[in-house]
């Protein structure tokens, strides 16, 4: 026994170690995802307004504002994108495969942290009698999942409250595919394109590589792959790396709560050896050899 939890020891350690090298990595690399990246660039977020508000037709890149909230408190790649065109304050989130409602609770969050910001930087005070001035929300979600019967809007107060009245609300618009062609079409593309070379080759560099060969044969964000190859490489290595580093870790912890399970499920004496095994999801002779060092004690 005492060679089996030597053994998930040094995995234990390994996977910590892993963890906290790879966090250290992942500290002073790339922290956007590709959506964030891409739309670092004012001539694409102008595409992207444009897109959203094809009826602007007068407005430039010189008139864009980033308003991005950098994620500073947290190591996780981030993928919310911020920005002020006149008196519109435009949040969008990004959901990839995980479809959650949750994602409304994000964008009030992140809403509300850009207007914190925003009253800072103008230089308001809330708490002064004159009525401060503040731009007109938009909040968007787009999903670059199976869509299959997924909603167009989707409110706070619907999900959360049962339709009810309630002092506050947040209406999301959900974005799927875009226009045909469009700079989110194309970004929604490029995620699909990812998804199948990761399905063919794994979480690989191969795979990337891959994808973005794809994409520029297929002009999907030829001009941006074409220019940033490399940045996106590491950008998207780095998120499988934090992805493999997690699933290390859980993994880590799921054996340690077995193997807790098995030695509470022993202490009682009310199940035979083979039904503590299936209960606690570890091979029988571990819960034997656990049974023999509880024996000694």
């Amino acid at each position: 026994m005492a060679e089996l939890e030597n053994k998930h020891d040094k995995e234990k350690n390994s996977n910590k170690n892993s963890l906290d090298m790879d966090k250290e990595v992942a500290k002073y690399t790339i922290k956007d995802s590709v959506f964030t990246n891409l739309f670092q660039d004012k001539k694409y977020l102008l595409q992207l307004y444009k897109a959203l508000h094809p009826e602007d037709t007068d407005i430039t890149q010189d008139k864009l504002t980033d308003v991005t909230i950098k994620n500073v408190l947290t190591d996780n790649i981030y993928n919310d994108l911020g920005f002020m065109v006149g008196n519109r304050l435009m949040i969008l989130v990004e959901a990839q495969s995980t479809w959650t409602m949750n994602i409304i609770i994000r964008a009030l969050m992140y809403l509300v942290q850009t207007y914190h910001d925003y009253f800072e930087r103008t230089k308001q005070n809330l708490y002064k009698s004159k009525k401060v001035q503040m731009p007109k929300p938009e909040l968007y979600v787009i999903y670059t999942g199976d869509r299959k019967n997924k909603p167009t809007e989707v409110s706070l107060s619907e999900e959360f409250f049962g339709g009810e009245d309630c002092c506050i609300d947040v209406k999301v618009k959900m974005i799927y595919d875009g226009k045909e062609g469009d700079i989110i079409n194309q970004y929604v593309v490029f995620t699909k394109i990812c998804s199948e070379q990761i399905a063919i080759y794994g979480r690989t560099k191969k795979a990337i590589l891959e994808a973005i060969r794809i994409c520029k044969d297929k002009n999907v964000l030829k001009e941006y792959l074409e220019s940033k190859e490399k940045e996106v490489v590491d950008i998207m290595m780095v998120l499988y790396d934090e992805q493999e580093v997690m699933r290390s870790y859980v993994e880590s912890e799921v054996y340690d709560e077995k193997i807790a399970t098995a030695r509470r499920l022993l202490k009682k004496g009310k199940m035979s050896i083979e039904d503590i095994a299936e209960c606690s999801g570890l091979p029988i002779d571990i819960v034997e050899n656990l049974n023999s060092e509880l024996q000694l004690t």
